[in-house]
């Protein structure tokens, strides 16, 4: 729900934290990592405005922590990365995947491995977002490609991250998160709040869940007792290795994102009624997509763009249905070719796949796609 709004000219890590503060994050705790470095300094800017608190933490490890913590003693808790801080995240991410601790982790996207390209873009943290904590878990990954989305999906990513008691991941491309853009802001935004457990104390289950897969929070301090871990644990919060327990409690864990997937999904189409030459790709290179889309339409070939904004879990029946007249599928993306993995796996029968990956620190050019949808038609025709 809208009312008024303000027109700002704004970066797209600037927004992030903006938006995070809209959405009703009051903590925040990390470590400066470029070119992640001004969601930090944004949040630190503007958490003292509304009796939020901040910390630089010593590292990676202990940022993840500490927004774990904070979350659990009841605050809407964010910390924001690059690729090797979101590496030292992963095991913190499952334990809070495992223990149902809603929280948002931001990671702008760098050049890699390992040190890799600080200040070079890039898009190949998509399957570490998505596989990059050992064992089974829910994940939720968004990816925006404007800095108006940025502002929008931080909001999301919050939203979700209470309504479904897990941690959710907001993937910013480098480019993405320094683009300086002209955004209206809306005074008021709609946000979710978590349920909190009220009512008997006596025999309580802090992790029996209704219907809707999502067992109520505890509020330290108001008599409900519960044991927190990040073993597999019973509704009484206790561990368990016994099969059938385990297996409820797994199922219960990874379906609750299916069972609310109409609240988590999220994509774009463009022109893909008809289209016979469908380009799958998010976050910068989308922008350069929809460019070329556009181009080859003008030229009367029959190019369509579908953009996952919420990477995972992948929109595969929108996919599907979007790809349903492709000959041809291409997919741009700033990596080795991680995504064209996952269009490979959903891809309609008879149609082809073709990646084309960029891994040079530069982003991928409209013209670029544009010859490729190009000799992708004149392929056709021989």
């Amino acid at each position: 729900m809208t009312t008024k709004s303000q027109t700002r000219n704004l970066q797209g890590n600037y927004a992030c934290a903006l938006g995070a503060i809209a959405a009703g994050c009051r903590f925040f705790a990390g470590y400066p990592i470029t070119p992640s470095s001004e969601v930090a300094e944004g949040m630190a800017r503007e958490l003292p405005k509304v009796d939020g608190v901040f910390i630089q933490m010593e590292d990676e490890i202990a940022s993840m922590g500490a927004i774990l913590g904070a979350s659990m003693g009841g605050a809407k808790a964010m910390t924001a990365t690059s690729g090797p801080g979101f590496s030292l995240k992963q095991e913190n991410l499952g334990y809070g995947s495992m223990a149902e601790v809603p929280c948002v982790v931001i990671n702008v996207m760098r050049g890699g491995p390992s040190t890799g390209m600080p200040t070079r873009p890039a898009q190949a943290d998509i399957m570490q977002s998505r596989w990059g904590s050992h064992g089974d878990r829910p994940v939720i990954v968004l990816t925006p490609a404007s800095v108006a989305e940025v502002y929008s999906e931080t909001i999301r990513a919050f939203n979700l991250s209470e309504a479904l008691r897990t941690p959710v991941v907001l993937l910013i491309d480098e480019v993405i998160g320094h683009l300086v853009e002209t955004v209206e802001l809306p005074e008021k935004v709609e946000t979710i709040e978590r349920k909190w457990a009220n009512g008997k104390t006596k025999n309580f289950l802090p992790f029996e869940a209704d219907e809707g897969l999502v067992p109520l929070m505890v509020r330290p301090g108001d008599g409900h007792r519960i044991h927190t871990t990040g073993l597999t644990h019973a509704e009484n919060g206790f561990p368990t290795q016994e099969p059938g327990k385990v297996n409820e409690v797994m199922d219960r864990l990874l379906g609750k994102v299916d069972h609310h997937i109409d609240l988590v999904e999220s994509y774009e189409t463009v022109d893909c009624d008809d289209a016979e030459v469908l380009l799958v790709a998010y976050g910068i290179s989308a922008r350069a997509a929809r460019s070329a889309v556009r181009k080859a339409r003008e030229k009367g070939i029959k190019a369509g763009l579908f953009r996952p904004i919420t990477l995972w879990p992948f929109p595969e029946s929108a996919f599907r249905k979007a790809a349903a007249k492709a000959s041809s599928v291409l997919v741009p993306e700033m990596n080795a070719g991680q995504l064209c993995l996952e269009i490979e796996r959903l891809r309609p029968d008879g149609a082809k796949v073709i990646s084309m990956p960029r891994i040079d620190g530069e982003p991928i050019a409209p013209v670029d796609i544009e010859d490729k949808i190009a000799s992708l038609v004149k392929k056709g025709k021989k």
